[in-house]
């Protein structure tokens, strides 16, 4: 069970449901459960979502019943800024009370970190994405260096688990919780990597390269998941 958001999340596990994952069930926070869009939906409200879903519920039923009863077994978020420890900004680039960008904020994602099972996050590796200190921390990732923070704040869930960008796949410690790069994608350097990321990397001692994407995978995502590159071309 996992519970998806709108543009490359939405993607990626659509991509599964139609690939390795068949029996994938896509949770929507506006209260679609077991969603079967026949195209790529632009909000959690469009309609496509409701065709062929397995129940349609209320917002509030949907979170009560099943994100906070711990039936998510995964959340798949999206970040405007993440710092080493997985926490997330949605809310504000810049200062809160006088911004240089104010964010969509939070929606369900606040809750979703905080109750689901382990969380995946991805997104674009840019420097002014993963940065150092966040401006606003929006949505609890492992907090700090201290692994026991999230079961001390009352945190049921198991916070993030991996980070997967363009140009790299990032993982968590299991002792400190912070970020470490796990995996290159073809072609792409450690050097490159660190440059877009605001804080020394950790680098697993066993760093691999990436498997890259089948033909069949390309064909699925460009023909019919994102056949205008609404959220894949750059």
């Amino acid at each position: 069970m996992v519970f998806v958001g709108v543009g490359m999340p939405n993607i990626a596990c659509n991509l599964a449901r139609h690939t390795v994952a068949p029996h994938l069930e896509l949770v929507y926070e506006s209260g679609v459960f077991g969603a079967k869009p026949a195209r790529l939906p632009l909000s959690i409200g469009d309609p496509t979502l409701i065709s062929g879903a397995t129940s349609v519920c209320s917002m509030s039923d949907l979170f009560m019943n099943y994100l906070q009863g711990g039936r998510i077994e995964v959340a798949f978020l999206g970040a405007a800024q993440i710092d080493r420890y997985g926490n997330i900004n949605t809310t504000v680039i810049g200062d809160y009370d006088n911004p240089k960008v104010r964010l969509p904020g939070s929606g369900g994602a606040c809750e979703i970190a905080t109750h689901a099972q382990k969380t995946f996050i991805i997104g674009r590796l840019k420097k002014r994405t993963f940065v150092e200190e966040l401006d606003f921390r929006t949505s609890a990732g492992h907090l700090n260096s201290s692994p026991k923070t999230r079961e001390s704040q009352g945190m049921p869930g198991g916070g993030p688990e991996v980070v997967v960008t363009d140009k790299a796949i990032f993982r968590f410690d299991t002792e400190s919780g912070e970020m470490t790069l796990t995996s290159l994608h073809p072609g792409v350097t450690l050097k490159e990597v660190q440059a877009e990321v605001g804080w020394p990397l950790k680098v697993a001692s066993d760093l691999k390269t990436t498997s890259p994407p089948t033909s069949d995978e390309i064909r699925i995502i460009r023909e019919e998941l994102d056949p205008d590159g609404m959220y894949t071309s750059k």
